[in-house]
């Protein structure tokens, strides 16, 4: 029983850490358009400035991770104008082509400045130690991350199906021409909504750097990952992708622990099914 509910608790950890880090390049992708490969390079980023303010400044982990998510966005606002807003609309290979080219740019940068070694971000002492559920106990970090995964679906499902900012968002992508032409100021509207996905992402890193180690080929190594989930949840289904994360979690993590020698396969081999049966993802948008 109490390995059941190590694996539960361990794959509803990971994937919510996979949730908020994801999310943002379905909003990319499936609201935007944009087929942004760079969204690990942003998480990374986040890492690194969250490790460097915490252990080379001394800071501590909220202050640290709010310098992060802060500075990773100013970071990404000039690259957004000088060089995404270059791609809006473009054919899907120019958007894959200027990302993938950004993304070995930031994993070069990473390894010059901070160097091949993994980085860590000390945890406060409040989430170093188990929490006592009553009748079992989580580990204090992993019960963070799950709160954070819960928050973050629902503050961005309200952002964007609720509020002013989400009509403007969604009138801007099923005709800009028109939204324009209605006071719409569309490029303030991708800005921001870019800014949010960066943040996330980078907030998504420091959260998940326990079970994905921030280190100068993360945004290489887990690009992958991130893409299946947009995928199998249905690009720009916040919803979906909240399910897709929990699924592949749930898979991925009983694979590991069961059948630790077959690594990922049982991973793909879901995905794999997954998109064969529902080829716009799990609760993908209509086109």
């Amino acid at each position: 029983m109490q390995t059941v509910f190590s694996v539960g608790t361990d794959a509803l950890a990971y994937g919510m850490v996979l949730f908020v880090i994801s999310i943002g390049l379905s909003v990319t992708m499936g609201l935007m358009r944009v087929v942004n490969l760079a969204h690990g390079a942003f998480a990374m980023i986040g890492g690194y400035i969250a490790s460097y303010a915490a252990q080379t400044l001394g800071l501590g982990y909220a202050v640290a991770i709010l310098i992060a998510v802060v500075g990773t966005i100013l970071i990404a606002i000039p690259v957004e104008r000088f060089l995404y807003r270059r791609i809006y609309g473009a054919p899907e290979l120019t958007q894959v082509l200027m990302t993938i080219g950004i993304t070995f740019c930031v994993i070069g940068l990473a390894n010059y400045v901070f160097g091949p070694t993994l980085k860590t971000i000390p945890l406060p002492e409040l989430l170093r130690g188990p929490v006592d559920l009553g009748f079992r106990s989580i580990a204090a970090h992993k019960l963070f991350a799950i709160a954070c995964g819960v928050v973050v679906a629902a503050a961005l499902w309200f952002l964007i199906e609720k509020t002013a900012f989400g009509v403007k968002l969604r009138a801007s992508v099923d005709n800009a021409a028109m939204a324009a032409s209605l006071g719409v100021r569309t490029k303030i509207v991708y800005a921001v909504s870019f800014a949010v996905a960066v943040g996330l992402a980078a907030f998504g890193g420091i959260v998940g750097a326990e079970l994905l180690p921030i280190e100068p080929y993360y945004a290489l190594r887990y690009m992958v990952t991130f893409l299946v989930v947009v995928s199998v949840g249905g690009a720009g289904s916040i919803p979906g992708a909240l399910l897709a994360c929990l699924v592949l979690g749930g898979i991925d993590t009983t694979g590991r622990y069961l059948l630790p020698e077959y690594g990922e396969f049982f991973f793909y081999l879901a995905v794999i099914a997954i998109v064969c049966i529902f080829p716009r993802g799990l609760l993908g948008r209509k086109k």
